[in-house]
Protein backbone atom coordinates (compact mmCIF):
# COMPACT_ATOMS: atom_id res chain seq x y z
CA UNK A 1 0.00 0.00 0.00
CA UNK A 2 1.51 3.30 -0.86
CA UNK A 3 1.69 5.91 1.47
CA UNK A 4 -0.04 9.45 0.98
CA UNK A 5 3.62 11.22 0.39
CA UNK A 6 4.20 8.57 -2.37
CA UNK A 7 0.90 9.14 -3.88
CA UNK A 8 1.21 12.96 -4.01
CA UNK A 9 4.28 12.34 -5.04
CA UNK A 10 3.42 10.68 -7.95
CA UNK A 11 0.66 13.45 -9.11
CA UNK A 12 3.09 15.95 -9.08
CA UNK A 13 5.74 13.42 -11.25
CA UNK A 14 3.15 13.02 -13.01
CA UNK A 15 2.04 16.73 -13.48
CA UNK A 16 5.57 17.51 -14.74
CA UNK A 17 5.62 14.07 -17.72
CA UNK A 18 2.06 15.75 -18.52
CA UNK A 19 3.78 19.20 -19.18
CA UNK A 20 6.31 17.38 -21.85
CA UNK A 21 3.47 15.27 -23.11
CA UNK A 22 1.83 18.26 -24.22
CA UNK A 23 5.27 18.93 -26.59
CA UNK A 24 4.96 15.21 -27.48
CA UNK A 25 1.53 15.45 -28.71
CA UNK A 26 1.63 18.99 -30.78
CA UNK A 27 5.39 18.65 -32.42
CA UNK A 28 5.39 14.86 -32.89
CA UNK A 29 2.33 14.90 -34.99
CA UNK A 30 3.64 17.95 -37.38
CA UNK A 31 7.55 16.24 -37.44
CA UNK A 32 9.03 18.85 -35.50
CA UNK A 33 11.73 18.31 -33.02
CA UNK A 34 10.78 17.56 -29.17
CA UNK A 35 13.82 18.31 -28.03
CA UNK A 36 14.49 22.18 -29.46
CA UNK A 37 13.46 24.89 -29.06
CA UNK A 38 12.56 25.09 -25.55
CA UNK A 39 8.79 25.55 -24.84
CA UNK A 40 6.91 29.47 -26.25
CA UNK A 41 4.07 30.58 -27.27
CA UNK A 42 2.28 29.40 -30.60
CA UNK A 43 1.25 32.94 -31.55
CA UNK A 44 3.70 35.00 -30.57
CA UNK A 45 6.97 32.80 -31.04
CA UNK A 46 8.61 34.17 -27.26
CA UNK A 47 10.32 31.48 -25.41
CA UNK A 48 8.17 30.54 -21.85
CA UNK A 49 9.67 31.75 -19.20
CA UNK A 50 10.17 28.57 -16.21
CA UNK A 51 7.91 30.22 -13.89
CA UNK A 52 5.49 30.96 -16.93
CA UNK A 53 5.60 26.78 -17.52
CA UNK A 54 4.79 25.23 -14.20
CA UNK A 55 1.91 22.29 -14.76
CA UNK A 56 -1.48 23.85 -14.75
CA UNK A 57 -0.71 26.63 -11.41
CA UNK A 58 0.80 29.28 -14.38
CA UNK A 59 -2.08 28.41 -16.96
CA UNK A 60 -4.27 29.27 -14.02
CA UNK A 61 -2.24 32.54 -12.63
CA UNK A 62 -1.92 33.75 -16.50
CA UNK A 63 -5.71 33.52 -16.67
CA UNK A 64 -5.21 30.99 -20.11
CA UNK A 65 -2.97 33.81 -22.36
CA UNK A 66 0.50 34.05 -23.27
CA UNK A 67 2.21 36.96 -20.58
CA UNK A 68 3.76 38.28 -23.60
CA UNK A 69 0.77 39.06 -26.15
CA UNK A 70 -2.18 38.03 -24.86
CA UNK A 71 -3.26 35.57 -27.20
CA UNK A 72 -5.38 33.05 -25.28
CA UNK A 73 -3.27 29.12 -24.61
CA UNK A 74 -5.82 26.26 -25.05
CA UNK A 75 -7.40 24.92 -21.65
CA UNK A 76 -5.94 21.22 -23.41
CA UNK A 77 -2.32 22.40 -21.33
CA UNK A 78 -3.17 21.79 -18.23
CA UNK A 79 -5.39 19.40 -18.74
CA UNK A 80 -2.99 16.88 -20.34
CA UNK A 81 -1.30 18.13 -17.38
CA UNK A 82 -3.82 17.12 -14.75
CA UNK A 83 -4.78 14.23 -16.68
CA UNK A 84 -1.26 12.54 -16.42
CA UNK A 85 -1.08 13.81 -12.76
CA UNK A 86 -4.18 12.04 -11.79
CA UNK A 87 -3.59 9.08 -13.69
CA UNK A 88 0.08 8.49 -11.78
CA UNK A 89 -1.13 9.39 -8.46
CA UNK A 90 -4.39 6.05 -9.43
CA UNK A 91 -1.34 3.72 -10.57
CA UNK A 92 0.50 4.41 -7.25
CA UNK A 93 -2.44 4.38 -5.03
CA UNK A 94 -3.63 1.09 -6.24
CA UNK A 95 -0.21 -0.91 -7.46
CA UNK A 96 1.72 0.64 -4.86
CA UNK A 97 5.06 2.57 -5.00
CA UNK A 98 7.17 -0.77 -6.29
CA UNK A 99 9.78 -1.62 -9.19
CA UNK A 100 6.17 -2.51 -11.16
CA UNK A 101 6.26 1.15 -11.24
CA UNK A 102 8.96 1.07 -13.93
CA UNK A 103 6.67 -0.87 -16.54
CA UNK A 104 3.48 0.75 -15.56
CA UNK A 105 4.43 4.70 -15.45
CA UNK A 106 6.25 4.69 -18.49
CA UNK A 107 3.06 3.05 -19.88
CA UNK A 108 0.42 5.29 -19.09
CA UNK A 109 2.23 8.30 -20.23
CA UNK A 110 2.88 6.99 -23.55
CA UNK A 111 -0.74 6.10 -24.03
CA UNK A 112 -1.77 9.49 -22.85
CA UNK A 113 0.51 11.02 -25.56
CA UNK A 114 -0.85 8.78 -28.27
CA UNK A 115 -4.43 9.45 -27.10
CA UNK A 116 -4.08 12.98 -27.90
CA UNK A 117 -2.26 12.76 -31.37
CA UNK A 118 -5.13 10.11 -32.32
CA UNK A 119 -7.65 12.28 -31.44
CA UNK A 120 -6.44 15.01 -33.22
CA UNK A 121 -4.78 13.94 -35.99
CA UNK A 122 -6.17 10.02 -36.34
CA UNK A 123 -2.70 8.94 -36.06
CA UNK A 124 -0.88 6.23 -33.95
CA UNK A 125 3.20 7.27 -34.62
CA UNK A 126 5.67 4.49 -34.77
CA UNK A 127 8.13 7.36 -33.79
CA UNK A 128 6.18 6.54 -30.26
CA UNK A 129 4.88 3.02 -30.66
CA UNK A 130 7.97 1.01 -31.13
CA UNK A 131 10.18 2.52 -28.58
CA UNK A 132 7.48 1.83 -26.73
CA UNK A 133 7.20 -1.94 -27.63
CA UNK A 134 10.99 -2.12 -26.97
CA UNK A 135 11.13 -0.55 -23.62
CA UNK A 136 7.89 -2.76 -22.80
CA UNK A 137 9.51 -6.08 -24.00
CA UNK A 138 13.01 -5.06 -21.66
CA UNK A 139 11.16 -3.68 -18.68
CA UNK A 140 8.76 -6.68 -18.58
CA UNK A 141 11.70 -8.60 -18.78
CA UNK A 142 13.71 -7.09 -15.75
CA UNK A 143 10.39 -6.49 -13.71
CA UNK A 144 8.22 -9.18 -14.38
CA UNK A 145 10.52 -12.09 -15.21
CA UNK A 146 8.62 -14.93 -13.69
CA UNK A 147 5.58 -13.94 -16.36
CA UNK A 148 8.13 -12.96 -19.62
CA UNK A 149 6.33 -15.55 -21.55
CA UNK A 150 2.82 -14.37 -20.61
CA UNK A 151 3.49 -11.20 -21.42
CA UNK A 152 4.71 -11.91 -25.08
CA UNK A 153 1.76 -14.53 -25.34
CA UNK A 154 -0.16 -11.38 -24.84
CA UNK A 155 1.81 -9.01 -26.85
CA UNK A 156 1.20 -11.50 -29.55
CA UNK A 157 -2.10 -12.00 -29.17
CA UNK A 158 -3.40 -8.25 -28.59
CA UNK A 159 -1.38 -7.63 -32.55
CA UNK A 160 -3.50 -10.56 -33.76
CA UNK A 161 -6.42 -9.97 -32.55
CA UNK A 162 -6.94 -6.60 -33.72
CA UNK A 163 -4.99 -7.72 -37.08
CA UNK A 164 -8.48 -9.74 -37.48
CA UNK A 165 -10.44 -6.84 -36.70
CA UNK A 166 -8.74 -4.93 -39.24
CA UNK A 167 -9.53 -7.22 -42.06
CA UNK A 168 -12.77 -7.82 -41.08
CA UNK A 169 -13.85 -3.98 -40.68
CA UNK A 170 -10.85 -2.01 -42.30
CA UNK A 171 -12.79 1.30 -42.24
CA UNK A 172 -13.01 0.98 -38.04
CA UNK A 173 -9.19 1.01 -37.76
CA UNK A 174 -5.26 1.43 -38.73
CA UNK A 175 -2.58 -1.00 -38.50
CA UNK A 176 -1.60 1.81 -35.64
CA UNK A 177 -3.86 0.54 -33.62
CA UNK A 178 -2.73 -2.99 -34.71
CA UNK A 179 0.39 -2.54 -33.44
CA UNK A 180 -0.68 -0.42 -30.36
CA UNK A 181 -2.86 -3.56 -28.91
CA UNK A 182 0.56 -5.80 -29.45
CA UNK A 183 2.59 -3.31 -27.25
CA UNK A 184 0.12 -2.99 -24.83
CA UNK A 185 0.11 -6.54 -24.38
CA UNK A 186 3.45 -6.88 -23.75
CA UNK A 187 2.98 -4.62 -20.93
CA UNK A 188 -0.05 -5.89 -19.46
CA UNK A 189 0.13 -9.60 -19.88
CA UNK A 190 -3.33 -11.29 -19.23
CA UNK A 191 -4.74 -7.77 -18.46
CA UNK A 192 -4.97 -7.10 -22.21
CA UNK A 193 -8.27 -8.99 -22.52
CA UNK A 194 -10.36 -6.55 -20.36
CA UNK A 195 -8.29 -4.44 -21.54
CA UNK A 196 -9.25 -4.21 -25.01
CA UNK A 197 -12.72 -5.17 -23.79
CA UNK A 198 -13.31 -1.77 -22.25
CA UNK A 199 -11.51 -0.65 -25.68
CA UNK A 200 -14.61 -1.92 -27.89
CA UNK A 201 -17.30 -1.15 -25.22
CA UNK A 202 -16.14 2.37 -25.14
CA UNK A 203 -16.05 2.60 -28.81
CA UNK A 204 -18.91 1.05 -29.62
CA UNK A 205 -20.71 3.14 -27.16
CA UNK A 206 -19.23 6.23 -28.43
CA UNK A 207 -20.05 5.08 -32.01
CA UNK A 208 -23.68 4.65 -31.33
CA UNK A 209 -24.07 8.00 -29.75
CA UNK A 210 -22.72 9.55 -32.83
CA UNK A 211 -24.91 7.86 -34.86
CA UNK A 212 -27.87 9.02 -32.63
CA UNK A 213 -27.13 12.47 -32.94
CA UNK A 214 -25.80 12.73 -36.86
CA UNK A 215 -27.75 10.07 -38.58
CA UNK A 216 -26.18 8.75 -41.63
CA UNK A 217 -23.38 11.64 -41.34
CA UNK A 218 -21.66 9.38 -39.00
CA UNK A 219 -20.75 6.90 -41.65
CA UNK A 220 -18.18 9.69 -42.69
CA UNK A 221 -16.91 10.72 -39.39
CA UNK A 222 -13.32 8.75 -38.36
CA UNK A 223 -13.77 7.77 -34.70
CA UNK A 224 -10.03 7.76 -33.42
CA UNK A 225 -10.01 3.91 -31.72
CA UNK A 226 -6.44 5.13 -30.67
CA UNK A 227 -8.15 6.90 -27.87
CA UNK A 228 -10.40 3.80 -26.68
CA UNK A 229 -7.26 1.62 -26.99
CA UNK A 230 -5.39 4.01 -24.29
CA UNK A 231 -8.78 3.55 -22.09
CA UNK A 232 -8.37 0.45 -21.92
CA UNK A 233 -4.89 0.06 -21.45
CA UNK A 234 -5.36 2.68 -18.31
CA UNK A 235 -8.46 0.60 -17.39
CA UNK A 236 -5.82 -2.86 -17.53
CA UNK A 237 -3.25 -1.35 -15.74
CA UNK A 238 -5.40 -0.01 -12.86
CA UNK A 239 -7.72 -2.71 -12.36
CA UNK A 240 -6.83 -5.63 -14.60
CA UNK A 241 -6.23 -8.13 -12.44
CA UNK A 242 -8.82 -7.61 -10.54
CA UNK A 243 -11.20 -7.90 -13.32
CA UNK A 244 -10.09 -11.32 -14.20
CA UNK A 245 -10.33 -12.45 -10.85
CA UNK A 246 -14.18 -11.26 -11.16
CA UNK A 247 -14.74 -12.92 -13.75
CA UNK A 248 -12.95 -15.97 -13.13
CA UNK A 249 -14.75 -16.28 -9.20
CA UNK A 250 -18.20 -15.44 -11.51
CA UNK A 251 -18.04 -17.46 -14.63
CA UNK A 252 -15.10 -20.17 -13.98
CA UNK A 253 -15.44 -20.85 -10.17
Amino acid sequence: MASTVEIVAAGVVGALIGSFLNVVIWRLSRDKSIVSPGSRCPACERPIAPYDNLPVVSWLLLRGRCRHCGAPISPRYPLVELLTAVAFAIVVAVRGFDPGLALELPFVACLIALAGIDYDHQLLPNRIVYPMAAYGLVAAFVVDRGDFPEHLAAGAGGFLFLLVALVAYPRGMGMGDVKLAGAMGLYLGLSIIPSLLVAFLAGSVVGLVIVAREGAQARKKAIPFGVFLALGGVVGVVAGPELIELYESNFLG
